[in-house]
This record gives C-alpha cells, sequence and structure tokens, in this order.
C-alpha cells in the first residue's frame, strides 16, 4: 500500500467517522494490534521454548559409545582366525601380515 493509498484511506475515515471519532478509532486500532503483535510473540517463545527442551531430552538419550575396559583385547571370531593365520604371509623384515577376505553374499 502506497502513500497516496493510505492518505486516500486516511481522509475517507475523517468522512465517515468525523475528526473527534477518529484519535478514539485509531487508539482502539492500535492498541488492537500492539495485544495481537504480543500474544504472537508470546506463542512463538512458547514454542521455540518447547523445540529447545525437546533438543536436550535428545541429545541427552543419544549417549556417545563406551570404550571397552581397560586390558581388554579385541576378539575375533574363531572362523576368521582361522582363515587369518592359514593365510598369513611373511614380509622382508619378518612381520606377519594378513590378508584382508570378504565373506561371498550368500
Amino acid at each position: 500500500m502506497g502513500f497516496s493509498e493510505t492518505i486516500f484511506l486516511f481522509f475517507l475515515a475523517l468522512l465517515i467517522f468525523g475528526p473527534k471519532k477518529l484519535p478514539e478509532i485509531a487508539r482502539q486500532l492500535g492498541k488492537a494490534l500492539n495485544e495481537f503483535k504480543r500474544a504472537s510473540n508470546e506463542f512463538r517463545s512458547q514454542i521455540e521454548a518447547e523445540i529447545s527442551q525437546l533438543e536436550t531430552q535428545t541429545q541427552r538419550s543419544i549417549l556417545p559409545p563406551a570404550e571397552p575396559p581397560q586390558g581388554a583385547m579385541n576378539r575375533v571370531p574363531p572362523t576368521l582366525e582361522a582363515a587369518a593365520t592359514s593365510t598369513s604371509q611373511v614380509d622382508h623384515a619378518g612381520e606377519t601380515h594378513s590378508p584382508m577376505k570378504v565373506a561371498p553374499d550368500a
């Protein structure tokens, strides 16, 4: 809405309501707009508070991966352990290396 349209509406309201009623109507309109703005801000802040509370609850429920107990060793299943020792290779430094095997899809 442009400036000229606003001026036209002001003069139209002045003609319809008169110079004595116009300030009272403008005051009531301003109060209504202020109340609407306050209610919408209150609603928005309530929604944001609920969202942040839900995010906090989900962050608490997700735990990081646990570290293995001190002194625990990774254990290879017996079937893979037997396959690794039977196909291990020795490099020229004397270290044993097991090639990685991929299980066929059944």
